[in-house]
């Protein structure tokens, strides 16, 4: 089966190399063009550009997908399936009605839930216990298209996104193959979408920042979301601070803390209560957030106790 692949970032790269593994001819790989990065902003190419280089495979990047050049481009590879796995540019139907087995994606949630360029973090931020990955056939809407094979798996409570993109984007390439092999063998079926849907979108700086007015739980659920990209954060005096580990405090009070708050201080959200450990406790809408590690503004990352020392904190002061 010949296979162009369209993709871009890390998450990608696993479904790729399982098509150039069991052997199929991948004849095209679409991806966003180079980008400036870091303080150089020097061009870095994405993952996917990197992996078709040490593949020997032949690397396509238009700025524009939908233009005449790039239609015809793709009617000469004569794909018999594009597959899609996070690549940032939508297709036209042009493109969705060319190769004769249509266009599939690999999307990194259970279909019809987080839709959208951020399932994984919504998945975590809203509290989701199970994620996965679905494959569908591509039609004109945003992740509408019909369900063709869904692989599960769990969320545990302290796993963050970054992890759980690591399962996902493994098991993406075991699910893209079991849908191909279905295929070869005409008995892949898909079925449409039904039951409720939501929307995954694009985090903004909105997203990141704590308000230490929601609980606790939903906090800790923010922070894990956003490890590693983009990070949540709070302000300690007037500076920005990420906090890239937490955990939700135990309601009991046979937990002992080093330093502590006088008991008869009536506590406010953002508020430092105590040091406990390597962390901090910290006052939170409802309940106690206990924070482990953070980074202040071009530092590396730190337990929250070394940075609160660091700073001469004092039991009372409040982050924002």
């Amino acid at each position: 089966m010949r296979i162009v692949f369209m993709g871009t970032p890390d998450f990608a790269v696993p479904s790729l190399r399982a098509l150039v593994n069991h052997g199929y001819e991948v004849v095209g790989v679409f991806t966003q063009p180079d980008r400036p990065a870091g303080r150089g902003k020097k061009l870095k190419p994405s993952p996917v550009k990197s992996a078709a280089e040490e593949l020997n495979l032949p690397i396509f990047q238009p700025v524009k997908l939908k233009t005449a050049e790039e239609i015809q481009r793709l009617r000469e590879l004569s794909p018999d399936c594009i597959i899609v796995v996070a690549y940032g540019q939508l297709l036209s139907k042009e493109i969705l009605d060319l190769p004769p087995q249509g266009c599939i994606n690999v999307h990194a949630s259970l279909l019809p839930a987080y839709r959208g360029a951020a399932p994984i973090h919504w998945a975590l931020i809203r509290g989701e216990t199970r994620t996965g990955v679905t494959t569908m056939q591509m039609d004109e809407g945003l992740d509408t298209g019909d369900i063709l094979l869904t692989r599960d798996v769990p969320i545990s409570e302290e796993e963050t996104m970054g992890e759980v993109h690591d399962k996902l984007a493994s098991l993406g390439g075991d699910v893209l193959i079991a849908t191909l092999r279905e295929l070869e063998k005409g008995t892949l079926r898909s079925v449409p979408q039904t039951g409720e849907s939501n929307y995954a979108p694009l985090l903004k700086r909105e997203h990141e920042q704590l308000n230490w007015t929601s609980g606790a739980v939903e906090l800790h659920r923010q922070i894990r979301g956003l490890n590693p990209w983009p990070g949540a954060f709070t302000v300690f005096r007037g500076e920005n601070l990420k906090v890239w580990r937490s955990t939700v405090f135990p309601s009991e009070k046979n937990q002992v803390t080093e330093k502590a708050a006088p008991e008869d201080c009536i506590p406010s959200s953002g508020q430092i209560l105590a040091v406990s450990g390597d962390g901090l406790l910290v006052q939170t809408g409802n309940g106690t957030l206990w924070l482990l590690e953070v980074q202040p503004a071009g530092k590396r990352p730190m337990s929250a106790r070394d940075f609160f020392n660091g700073r001469h904190g004092q039991l009372g002061e409040q982050f924002s």
